[in-house]
């Protein structure tokens, strides 16, 4: 009986430490899951600009080039060092070298990461957080690049070849080869170690989201104005030769393709296409010519079909708040106050600081924007909830939406243009209250006979880089077995 209780004493000692083995393991399992999965959501979120943390705020040195496509190849790294190390992941005889690398994109032509690579810290080695001492999550590094077909061994145009050095995009639903389709598709890989020795690889790819726009944007016309038959619209444009407005498709951005053309001018009802054209002037004979698209000149189309969901004040109204909601300014700060203030030009520049071609913003003005005497170019997103007061020496490329009062003004000379796709839309009167659905109110482009400029010129390459985007969205998520 004593040798019968041994053995089955000691097959539940064995028992027991099998299971606190299994417990232990499944324990350092999980913990490194997590440490890798840290990494990851850390440099997802600090990829969207408007992130306080963002790799844009937080590294001046250009870490990511903002604004422009990684090229196959290049790396960058997130590191997150304890103590005094170093971690280098392109140096194979580091103490964490980045391994996977050489495998994943090594018959593409790159063998080994960039050495030595671009880095930045985590929060967790950054102040406030490194100040407070706090234990962070035990990832070490994460690598940021960019993808072709032949890394993902997909082939996305169905041509049998696999692209080795051409980077994806995302087109909403698809990869594609082509710049124009959307925005790039990143890589993320997250390496995380414990002091125990469990390690985990995980990889996202990801890409950035641009807000719901209810139209293509890149189907949008040259100049929209966006009327009802209730009140029509206004259009009075300058009577030089000088002055376009062009729908055919202008290609300024470097390793963006031209698509079709479009409308010159859009309006969302027939009703308002004779009208407008009546507001070209006839002379000097040719000036009706400048207005060129998809159609004969004077090109002025009845777009309403392809506004779908975007007829009425309210749904104007929800374009306007996903677009504050994204917005990297908002001047002034907080809701929109009526009588609207006047924002100059020298606080539009002072608001935007940072602002270039490879690194576009979206700015909301709320209230009248007077841009006389303002003699520069703005690049990304411009909505103006007042009065768009225009200085032709200024110059913007991208969308410019005024949306609110839905009224432009310009008397002054100058050579400047707008390069993307320029909205205009009444949806609120006077005292600043939403229109009544269905009608919108009467939005008016009203400029001096005599002003100068260039006009307004369709870019899709500059529609696509302006879009405010949202997060990054996960495409895809897996473990890598090591």
């Amino acid at each position: 009986m004593l040798l019968l209780i041994s053995v089955v004493a000691i097959a539940l000692i064995v028992s027991s430490s099998t299971e606190t083995a299994l417990a232990g393991n499944y324990r350092a399992s999980t913990g490194v899951y997590y440490a890798a999965l840290s990494g990851l959501e850390e440099t997802r979120a600090r990829l969207l600009s408007k992130n306080p943390d963002a790799f844009k705020t937080t590294n001046t040195s250009n870490f990511l080039p903002s604004g422009t496509a990684l090229n196959m190849g290049d790396t960058y790294y997130l590191i997150n060092p304890v103590g005094g190390e170093a971690i280098t992941p392109w140096d194979s005889a580091s103490t964490y070298p980045d391994n996977q690398f050489g495998s994943e994109f090594g018959t593409s032509g790159f063998p080994s990461p960039t050495s030595p690579s671009p880095t930045a810290l985590s929060v967790w080695n950054r102040n406030p957080l490194q100040a407070l001492g706090l234990p962070g999550p035990l990832y070490k590094w994460v690598r940021i690049n960019a993808v072709s077909e032949k890394s993902l061994g997909i082939d996305v145009d169905a041509d049998n070849l696999a692209e080795a050095t051409t980077p994806l995009y995302f087109g909403g639903g698809h990869f594609s080869n082509s710049q124009s389709a959307g925005p790039q598709v990143l890589e993320l890989t997250s390496f995380a170690i414990l002091p125990n020795g469990s390690q985990k690889l995980l990889q996202y790819l990801v890409t950035n989201t641009p807000i719901n726009f209810p139209v293509p944007p890149t189907s949008l016309p040259a100049l929209t104005l966006a009327g009802s038959v209730a009140h029509g619209v206004a259009f009075n444009p300058p009577n030089g030769s000088t002055y376009y407005v062009s729908g055919v498709d202008l290609t300024t951005v470097p390793s963006c393709t031209a698509g079709p053309s479009v409308p010159a001018i859009g309006v969302l009802n027939s009703s308002d296409v004779t009208p407008v054209i009546n507001g070209i002037p006839g002379s000097p004979p040719g000036v009706r010519l400048n207005y060129t698209g998809s159609g004969s000149a004077p090109n002025v189309v009845d777009v309403g079909g392809a506004f779908g969901s975007l007829q009425t004040p309210s749904q104007f109204e929800t374009l306007v708040k996903s677009i504050i909601q994204n917005a990297d300014v908002i001047y002034p700060p907080g809701p929109t106050t009526y009588p609207l203030p006047t924002v100059g030009g020298s606080t539009l520049s002072a608001q935007t600081a940072g602002m270039t071609s490879s690194n576009p913003m979206t700015i909301v003005i709320n209230g009248d924007l007077d841009l006389n005497g303002w003699h520069n170019t703005g690049y990304g997103l411009l909505l103006v909830t007042g009065n768009l007061n225009y200085d032709p020496d200024a110059s913007w490329q991208g969308i410019v939406m005024v949306i609110g009062q839905g009224t432009v003004t310009g008397s002054k000379g100058g050579s400047g243009e707008f390069d993307g796709a320029f909205i205009v839309a009444k949806t609120r009167d006077a005292s600043g209250n939403l229109l009544p659905d269905p009608d919108l109110g009467t939005a008016s482009i009203i400029f001096a006979p005599g002003m100068g400029g260039v006009g307004i010129r369709y870019s899709s390459c500059w529609i696509q880089k302006a879009m405010p985007t949202g997060n990054y969205r996960i495409l895809s998520f897996h473990e890598i077995s090591q």
